[in-house]
């Protein structure tokens, strides 16, 4: 969604890095740039006023004049000013401190209300809550019955005693499903209300009943973000009629500008908590206003990235993968273990356009041409394998390849591709696990043999990891023989020194 506005904002910015000295005239060149980046991005025009206002008041003051490098000083300040504008800091969850906490969702009707109620319950299950749905959408069709659906794959119960299609009370089964959830011990509710093609009084009126009868802890108004300019009118029509204490975003994969997310918490005031981008359960995560900002300048998201792996690779599975990887004994087993683990994470290219600079020029060409099903086909090239094959690649011959290839549906050049990329990639790791000082894979200290047989040190002087040893100074000219003040004594062990009573872990 945020391509085209990162892609001209990059381009304007870009333009500045070769310049030593910036002047008035190129300050205001590049913020005409970012305002028509932003206006073409669908952003409220009274947000664009007020942000270029900000960043030409800045980057023509004494923070920019002073600098060292003023074009990466004005970055700097169109990423703080983005980060402001998107909220700040990221805002938590206010839950009460006696269960059951209660967080109500109101919008209109197809902004994804629903099944936003079950990505929030599968999200609060792995924070360690225990939430009921609650089915308040008593007018849509069909309404009840998704939530009760979406719930059921969630994990989560959902509270449902009218069946809906214009039959029930809403207000009334929101009053009885935070009494349910108080007796049974649920400790958050969560309130699917009823929503309308547009902004109409009885909307109003039965979103503020529920309000009142259920007095939600969390008011969270979920919003379109493919709606562009309307956004910013609903999000005011709630915020008067009903009110609410935090945005949430769907549809942040959709190809429609991302001016919403920029212009609603600016324009209502109220942070944005939520972000959803996918029609899966899992395409939900908080919403960071430091992290968007920074993808949308192009330098991506890597706090994110390391979050969602956290979440797929088991630890001590990923220390013996490192530890093979370092000795070289890594097996296609292994490999292939680290593959679907990061199949978890969902698309390669969405994981990739997470790395600095991956969405621009060559680099963002290249992730578009990404495709998944590659990785389909080396599992199934390794799963043709026999546990041995696996184990030890070097074991498959001429014959093996052909039965793995017609095993798996490959041609043999297919399987040969992968063996030899295998062995170099495995080469490789291992050679700058030695070089990093890691062990294993980096020089080694050996001893080789000369004419006479005496042994000859190799890399003598170097420590274990490939650390360069301090030099021998006592061949130097007077003057130059000592190390400079600070660093005096460093060369030497302290006089008394006895290693072994020194406190070290096992290994």
């Amino acid at each position: 969604m945020f391509d085209t506005l990162s892609e001209r904002l990059t381009g304007a910015l870009r333009d500045l890095r070769g310049k030593g000295r910036l002047s008035d005239a190129d300050i205001d060149s590049t913020c005409r740039e970012i305002r028509i980046a932003l206006l073409e991005a669908d952003v409220a025009l009274p947000v664009v006023r007020t942000f270029v206002a900000r960043v030409k008041d800045r980057a023509k003051g004494a923070e920019v004049s002073g600098a060292l490098n003023p074009a990466q000083q004005v970055v700097k300040i169109v990423n703080e000013e983005l980060v402001a504008i998107l909220g700040g800091e990221t805002r938590r969850l206010n839950l009460a401190k006696q269960s059951p906490s209660v967080i109500m969702l109101a919008g209109l009707q197809g902004s994804g209300k629903t099944t936003l109620a079950g990505k929030l319950a599968k999200w609060l299950t792995g924070q360690g809550h225990t939430p009921l749905l609650v089915a308040c959408d008593l007018q849509r069709p069909n309404a009840v019955t998704q939530l009760q659906i979406v719930g059921e794959r969630a994990g989560a119960t959902t509270f449902a005693p009218e069946p809906g299609n214009g039959v029930g009370d809403p207000v009334q089964v929101a009053r009885r499903g935070v009494e349910f959830a108080r007796d049974k011990h649920y400790d958050i509710v969560v309130v699917d209300t009823a929503g309308r093609l547009g902004v109409d009084a009885e909307l109003m009126a039965q979103a503020a009943a529920i309000r009142e009868a259920t007095t939600p802890d969390e008011v969270l108004f979920v919003v379109d973000a493919m709606i562009g300019q309307d956004a910013v009118a609903t999000a005011e029509a709630f915020r008067d009629g009903v009110g609410f204490t935090g945005v949430v975003l769907t549809k942040l994969d959709g190809d429609a500008r991302g001016g919403a997310a920029l212009s609603v918490r600016e324009v209502t005031g109220q942070p944005i908590l939520f972000a959803s981008n996918g029609e899966k359960l899992e395409d939900f995560d908080v919403f960071h206003p430091d992290r968007m900002a920074s993808r949308i300048l192009g330098m991506g998201d890597v706090l994110t990235l390391i979050e969602q792996a956290e979440q797929v690779f088991d630890a001590k599975e990923a220390e013996a993968a490192a530890s093979k990887i370092t000795s070289g004994e890594l097996s296609l087993e292994d490999f292939l273990q680290q593959m679907l683990a990061i199949r978890k994470m969902g698309p390669i290219g969405n994981l990739l356009g997470m790395l600095p600079g991956a969405n621009t020029g060559q680099m963002k060409e290249a992730l578009s041409q990404v495709d998944d099903r590659q990785l389909d086909r080396l599992q199934a090239i390794i799963r043709g394998m026999t546990p041995a094959e696996r184990d030890d690649p070097k074991i498959i011959n001429g014959s093996r390849r052909l039965r793995i290839a017609k095993g798996s549906g490959v041609s043999v050049s297919e399987v040969n591709d992968l063996v030899t990329r295998f062995f170099e990639a495995r080469k490789m790791m291992k050679q700058m696990a030695g070089q990093f000082g890691f062990g294993g894979g980096g020089r080694r200290s050996k001893t080789r043999k000369g004419k006479k047989g005496k042994g000859r040190p190799v890399n003598q002087g170097r420590p274990r990891g490939g650390l360069p040893a301090l030099p021998d100074l006592s061949k130097m000219p007077p003057g130059l023989n000592e190390l400079p003040p600070g660093l005096a004594g460093l060369d030497q062990l302290p006089a008394g020194f006895d290693p072994s009573r020194l406190k070290l872990p096992p290994k």
